[in-house]
């Protein structure tokens, strides 16, 4: 309790230090909607020249103006002027107060319980970093090169993903210069688009998108080899992709690799003012992978540490604490079907997934399903500041247990931003497992408590 009321504390005075930034911005006045508008327009063009120019084209801002943007904008932004490089950085740190328990039977290897859960308590994770080099090469033509500095599951500097975004040709094709108007091609080791469930959250340093801490608990979330095609008209996008199926390249074992198709259909319109509507569906499979990891592509680890971990375990090695991996390792077939809704401040935001698949070892496919539901409003000016809950539940079959298991997780949450490039937030998390056996560490499974969180992005 002391140490929930030091993170509540904390947050506090976050908070009221932040207060006086949103009692610099000016009162409305209760003018006509024209010389309101165009009021609204000025003081946003004032705020923007304040604000770290963005120099790429087909950009999202990795500061607060970047949130609810989905896939790069089709529009370039800004104008090309020639050979441009820029960098962008992210980082976060929590402090983290969970508690948990479990009922598992004692399980004795070597003397040592497997199913006593590590003692855990008040204190701070260590930090995770993110920096990106991006270079505009034609009009256009963006290159993106994404480093994690710092992670959970590796202390040392490794890349992320690094591809070729290409909205216009540089070079002159007749017709095929009009079809560049409404297509975008993407190529390289990336971030694969399956759902939109992965522009909201949370990517190691870069914490700016996530409404909360925690991510989803099956995080449809991945880097792989190949390219992507898009078609986008008037709200309307039609994607399809080919990649290697796999996070890592390699000619080896050709006979158990294959590729993996994805594809993605849905619509995105401001249907009135203040009134923002987007559908979605996407589908991934692949039929042979020596390791899929749609559902365990995130190296960098989990938000909530340590928690259902045992007492030999180590921040590196049990880095996808609270979250569940199906264990799809050879053959998948998932799709996921996401509805977002945003009538001013409002933002609703859904998960429905299906995913069905096996290991090589097992003689048939095994089938888990997910649903969330994320519930936001952000307010105050420029809406600086939000609060949010997120239900999220999955249930399926895992290799070795005959039943059916599953978890279910509560998230609620609060944010304010400082500055557009400074976040902090608080949640407040619980998380169940169900159906899993007495022998299991998970079985009568439960974590609770609160996580408060800052973020700098710029």
């Amino acid at each position: 309790m002391r140490s929930t009321l030091r993170i509540a504390a904390a947050f506090s005075t976050l908070l009221i230090c932040a207060a006086p930034l949103a009692a610099q911005a000016p009162p409305e006045e209760n003018t006509s909607g024209a010389t309101t508008a165009a009021k609204e327009e000025q003081e946003e063009k004032a705020r923007e020249q304040k604000r770290r120019p963005i120099t790429m084209q087909h950009f999202r801002a990795v500061d607060q103006r970047g949130i609810n943007v989905f896939e790069t904008p089709k529009e370039p932004g800004v104008e090309y002027t020639g050979f441009k490089l820029d960098f962008n950085a992210a980082f976060t740190s929590q402090v983290q107060s969970l508690s948990h328990e479990n009922t598992a039977e004692p399980v004795l290897v070597g003397g040592v319980n497997t199913n006593q859960l590590a003692d855990i308590g008040f204190g701070f994770n260590n930090s995770t970093a993110n920096l990106t080099l991006h270079a505009q090469l034609a009009d256009g033509v963006r290159v993106q090169l994404t480093t994690y500095l710092s992670s959970r599951h590796h202390n040392e500097t490794w890349v992320k993903d690094g591809f070729i975004l290409v909205d216009q040709l540089p070079v002159d094709m007749g017709p095929i210069n009009y079809l560049m108007e409404i297509v975008t091609l993407k190529v390289g080791h990336m971030e694969i688009n399956y759902g939109d469930a992965h522009f909201r959250r949370t990517d190691n340093g870069q914490a700016m998108y996530n409404p909360f801490v925690g991510n989803y608990l099956m995080d449809a979330f991945t880097t792989e080899i190949g390219g992507e095609v898009y078609l986008r008209a008037k709200g309307i996008m039609l994607m399809g992709g080919v990649t290697g199926g796999e996070i890592r390249g390699t000619v080896l074992t050709p006979g158990k690799r294959g590729p993996a198709f994805l594809g993605k259909v849905g619509f995105d319109r401001t249907v009135r003012p203040h009134l923002r509507v987007r559908l979605t569906g996407s589908a991934y499979r692949t039929d042979k992978a020596m390791s899929s990891t749609l559902y365990g592509g995130d190296r960098a680890g989990s938000r909530y540490y340590y928690v259902m971990e045992n007492t030999a375990a180590t921040e590196s090695a049990q880095f996808t604490s609270g979250l569940i991996n199906p264990g799809f390792r050879n053959s998948v077939t998932a799709h996921q079907l996401n509805p977002f809704v945003k009538f001013h401040g409002l933002e609703v935001f859904g998960v429905l997934e299906r995913a069905t698949g096996r290991a090589s070892t097992e003689a048939t496919d095994r089938t888990w399903n997910q649903y969330a539901a994320d519930v936001v409003y952000r307010f105050l000016p420029r809406e600086q500041a939000f609060a949010g809950v997120r239900y999220n539940k999955v249930e399926g079959a895992l290799l070795g247990i005959p039943n059916d298991v599953g978890a279910d997780r509560w998230q609620l949450a609060g944010g304010w931003f400082v500055t557009p490039n400074v976040l902090v937030k608080a949640e407040y998390v619980k998380q169940e497992y169900k159906g899993f056996p007495t022998t299991n560490i998970r079985n009568g499974g439960t974590f609770r408590g609160m996580m408060l969180e800052g973020v700098v992005a710029f």
